[in-house]
């Protein structure tokens, strides 16, 4: 059998992992922290799908969602796929150990999210990626199969032919934290599933891992990118001063939750006095929310949209940030359905039910990637093929499903159908076997970089270059003006780079500069206004 090297330990690299290794693939699952340490363990909404497969009235609607949600960018053959896949991959997740929430008659508990017309998204409680992690790791630690290399950082892809793309890889050199040296491994085919980008941003809601290490390494040996310049930021991200953003989940507003400013909340609880003087109905709060002047959706409208408009009036105002009101809804309810929310609220004082919520956008997703066709294989930048041997799922890859903005909660969705579809490509299509030797880490011999400050500094620069010119809404002369800088810190670093073995930090500043260069260049290539790219001045 085949040996394959998975570089990543969220769903979409474990779900894989698992399907091949119960093939009898021999399997080797590179993460760079801890296996927890994924954009999937902090997902908190859940997972979207229609379990019924005869249930061709709710798949349609979830399709329509899907493709008004991508704003006339995606591909409608793979959105109908995916969510044709749905049951069958979230059924295996549930035979393999994930307990989903269920309510009293055991049927499925389904939550509803901003962009969703009907209660479809499988959830457990306001944790569902930690849920879906502990039970895919749990099965991966126990199977024979599988060997995981924690702390290992992935460096570089090794191709079969230097310099030929379609020759394929044959396997990826690492970096081992703990003793410093670089490892060269072997693999038949190799499965990029390295998640985001966020740290890109200087607020963001995902792990530190999130550096675009899977993009960078694909490209440079030949893949083709898509739709880098729709970045997803999450509308509702705690914002307390000097606290990490922490996502404030979807599903909080699918349950009542409102967004309001300052002006529309005084007003609110202006009137809701008045009702209690004259024993009237209080009056919900959505009706004074700004968001309404930007969808008639207000705090239910897609990401996109919502995020603007938060933007747009936190700049007219001059206000730090937005509030997510709860205090009208159930508070036995809140505290049953978002017990992680409300631990992560106790450190602040702050409890569901009782106190408005600060909040303001932050990076989230991103939804392009990897250009890949059906089976998660990245396309080649010269378009004429594919690189052989390898494969891109979960967040790394642009399969066509989210299109210019993505659906809450089809994330996990997409990235545990298209896992699937990797494993079975591979299972059904066996690579073909390394036989000869790899060569040797470029650097060896050289020193350990010593001078980490000025890479601290660069990090630094580059987070705030990104949050400034490349951020919610652009321009074109921000975008230029990014281009710029981005290039001559990409001078700098690839100075540094070619006289040291890697660090962790260079070899991630490297990556984040990489994919920096590709969104902004996406960015100022487009012609028009879609989804979550919105410059103003193609308005």
């Amino acid at each position: 059998m085949s040996k394959i090297a998975i570089i990543g330990s969220g769903i979409a690299g474990l779900f894989s992992a698992i399907k091949l290794a119960n093939h009898g693939h021999k399997v080797v699952i590179i993460t760079k922290q801890r296996v927890k340490d994924s954009s999937t363990n902090w997902a908190q909404g859940g997972i979207a799908g229609i379990l019924d497969k005869t249930n061709s009235k709710a798949k349609a609607a979830h399709i329509q969602d899907t493709l008004q949600s991508g704003d006339g960018l995606c591909n409608e053959a793979v959105v109908r796929d995916v969510i044709e896949r749905a049951a069958d991959c979230i059924n295996e997740l549930v035979s393999i150990g994930v307990k989903f929430e269920k309510n009293q008659d055991g049927d499925f508990k389904l939550a509803k999210e901003g962009g969703h017309s009907e209660r479809r998204i499988l959830h457990a409680k306001d944790a569902t990626g930690r849920e879906i992690e502990r039970a895919l790791s749990e099965a991966a630690k126990l199977h024979s199969n599988i060997t995981l290399m924690k702390n290992t950082l992935a460096v570089d892809l090794i191709q079969r032919h230097h310099g030929e793309p379609q020759s394929g890889v044959c396997g990826v050199w690492c970096f081992d934290q703990t003793t410093k040296q670089v490892i060269t491994l072997s693999a038949d085919a190799v499965i990029i599933a390295t998640g985001g980008v966020g740290q890109l941003w200087a607020k963001t809601t995902n792990p530190s891992v999130a550096t675009g290490d899977g993009v960078a390494m694909a490209h440079r040996c030949g893949a083709a990118v898509k739709d880098m310049a729709f970045i997803q930021f999450h509308p509702t991200a705690l914002a307390i001063e000097n606290g990490r953003p922490f996502l404030i989940t979807e599903a909080l507003r699918g349950e009542g939750g409102v967004i309001l400013d300052l002006g529309g909340l005084n007003l609110w609880k202006e009137h809701c006095e008045q009702s209690l003087t004259f024993d009237t109905e209080p009056p919900l709060p959505e009706k004074y929310s700004f968001t309404l002047a930007f969808s008639e959706l207000g705090s239910m409208a897609t990401r996109d949209i919502v995020a603007r408009a938060i933007d747009q009036n936190l700049k007219q105002t001059g206000a730090k940030h937005a509030f997510l009101v709860t205090s009208h809804l159930d508070r036995n309810m809140l505290e049953t359905s978002f017990p992680n929310m409300q631990s992560h609220l106790d450190k602040y004082q702050l409890r569901l039910g009782y106190d408005d919520l600060p909040i303001s956008p932050a990076a989230h997703y991103i939804v392009g990637g990897l250009d890949v066709d059906d089976f998660g294989r990245p396309r080649t930048t010269d378009g004429i093929g594919i690189i052989e041997h390898l494969y891109a799922i979960g967040e790394v890859a642009c399969t066509g499903m989210h299109g210019a903005n993505r659906l809450a909660s089809n994330s996990l969705l997409e990235a545990v159908v298209f896992a699937d579809k990797a494993a079975r490509h591979i299972i059904d299509n066996p690579p073909e076997t390394v036989k000869h030797e790899l060569p040797a880490w470029r650097a060896d011999g050289l020193n350990i970089l010593t001078e980490h400050s000025p890479i601290v500094n660069d990090l630094t620069m580059l987070k705030d270059t990104m949050s400034s010119e490349v951020g919610i809404v652009r321009n074109n002369q921000r975008l230029n003006r990014a281009a710029r800088r981005i290039k001559l810190l990409e001078k700098e670093i690839n100075i540094i780079w070619k006289s040291s073995i890697p660090s962790r930090q260079i070899v991630e500043l490297r990556n984040l500069i990489q994919v920096a260069n590709l969104v902004i260049e996406d960015a100022l290539n487009r012609s028009e206004n879609r989804g979550l790219h919105y410059n103003t001045d193609l308005i």
